[in-house]
């Protein structure tokens, strides 16, 4: 597989390569349950936040987080740059805005 490939194109060819196509729902428990595991890792390597310098996390889970994320920009007929883009100009305007990049829902 060519590594300049955009990432999001390499992970569509592995999908459909390896025949696991599915429904965009999934994707984005799939999704959740990466996030989730990332989460697990933070809490055991920082003892449940009583060590916040000592969080730590794995590449391959990170990987397996951004993997699923666009496995499900894909599915959804997302161009996971293009939000990204999107997400980067909202925080932005929201900074020259308020200062803050808070959405300042709690």
């Amino acid at each position: 597989m060519d590594a300049d490939v955009d990432p999001q194109a390499r992970v569509a060819d592995f999908v459909e390569t390896y025949e696991l196509e599915t429904p965009a729902a999934y994707r984005l428990l799939d999704a959740v349950a990466e996030l989730g595991e990332v989460a697990a890792e933070v809490c055991a390597s920082t003892d449940y936040g009583a060590e916040p310098d000592a969080v730590s996390v794995p590449e391959d889970e990170l990987g397996d987080a951004v993997f699923a994320l666009l496995a499900l920009c894909e599915e959804l007929d997302v161009d996971a740059e293009d939000a990204l883009q999107t997400s980067l100009a909202k925080y932005e305007a929201r900074i020259e805005e308020t200062g803050d990049a808070d959405s300042g829902v709690s």
